[in-house]
């Protein structure tokens, strides 16, 4: 009689559930294909180790990395979206942003305040994608207006990263009313002789990327975003033209003049605080 018994074919246990397999522990990088550990993209700030690929970061993660350690202070995190037009579709609008409150921890699509980076005070906005694909509405454009004028009331710099859907269509005209009173402020912010550095992630599209996010002394991207108005699907069926190769990447819009530079997440900070301190120097 043998001691031990042989498992059957297929591991002994019989086949694996779905469900007991835990999720979100490995990633697949969409630029070279290999799976990448969750901690290991932690670690390094999510970007693949493979390839460069940068996976897509929160407010929270960018802060965090971009800022002088400790030096962050939120503003106006107590604004809410309201739901005016009470936007009935599949799901209610105060329904779908409980469900993203919930799930990312933030109060709308934007996470902002001011800090420092490399010694260098500056008032801050990041955006979040996660959070209802960081669509503009009206909590958007007031809290990133009030990140400009306050700002411009301090006399200091005014960095804004970007990824965007685009408007909320569930605020109608009070979503594309913000691509005004955004630029307005920037307007303003330019009169004092103030910079204000744009930085552009994946994706930076529509409304966002038609206002503010266009309007930098500086305008810098991470490698390989995806930036433009209107998608390239909408575009070539509008102009029945073939659309050149790379169309609507960072790569493709520096060598157009658009982006100033595109700049490697983990250089970052470096870069914007060597762009600070040129602009101290001149002011």
């Amino acid at each position: 009689m043998a001691i031990f018994k042989r498992p059957p074919i297929g591991g002994g246990g019989g086949r694996k559930r779905r469900g007991d397999i835990p999720q979100g522990l490995f990633q697949k990088c969409p630029g070279c294909k290999e799976v990448v550990h969750e901690i290991e993209l932690a670690q390094n700030q999510r970007v693949c180790p493979r390839c460069e690929y940068h996976f897509s970061q929160s407010a929270k993660e960018r802060i965090e990395n971009l800022l002088d350690e400790g030096t962050f202070v939120e503003r106006d995190g107590g604004l809410r979206s309201v739901d005016t037009l009470q936007f009935q579709g599949m799901a209610s609008y105060k329904d779908r942003l409980k469900k993203y409150q919930d799930a990312t921890g933030l109060t709308d699509a934007v996470l902002s305040g001011y800090g420092m980076i490399e010694g260098y005070k500056v008032a801050v906005a990041v955006m979040d994608f996660s959070f209802l694909a960081a669509t503009m509405g009206s909590v958007v454009g007031e809290r990133i207006t009030r990140t400009i004028e306050f700002g411009t009331e301090n006399r200091c710099a005014v960095i804004i990263v970007s990824a965007s859907g685009g408007a909320r269509m569930y605020e109608g005209m009070l979503s594309l009313m913000q691509m005004a009173k955004t630029s307005g402020a920037l307007a303003r912010h330019a009169c004092e002789r103030l910079p204000y550095i744009s930085v552009l992630t994946n994706p930076t599209t529509a409304g966002v990327m038609a206002s503010f996010a266009s309007l930098g002394d500086v305008i810098i991207a991470e490698p390989k975003s995806m930036i433009g108005f209107a998608g390239p699907r909408v575009i070539k069926e509008t102009t029945h033209q073939d659309l050149p190769e790379r169309f609507q990447t960072a790569e493709f819009l520096e060598e157009h003049g658009l982006i100033d530079l595109i700049v490697h997440r983990k250089k970052m900070r470096a870069q914007i605080g060597e762009f600070l301190s040129f602009f101290s120097s001149t002011q």
